[in-house]
């Protein structure tokens, strides 16, 4: 049973809905095994949690908002 799990920001209602359809569609159609036996979690990490370069993501985020306005 093939498992796919997304590890991400916070995410809507309809951005989960619409990743877990899209990534099953095209999982199945390359691996060539039933959608039916796809699972699929996502896990949301708050911005805080994790970062990028000696940065937390929410103050990567505001930065390049600023830089890009």
């Amino acid at each position: 049973m093939p498992y796919i799990t997304i590890e991400s920001g916070t995410l809507s209602d309809g951005q989960k809905e619409e990743l877990i359809k899209r990534l099953t569609e095209v999982s199945s159609e390359i691996m060539k095994v039933p959608q039916e036996f796809f699972v699929t979690t996502i896990k949301e990490v708050p911005d805080k949690n994790f970062g990028i370069g000696g940065k937390t993501i929410d103050k990567v985020k505001a930065e390049y908002m600023q830089a890009h306005k």
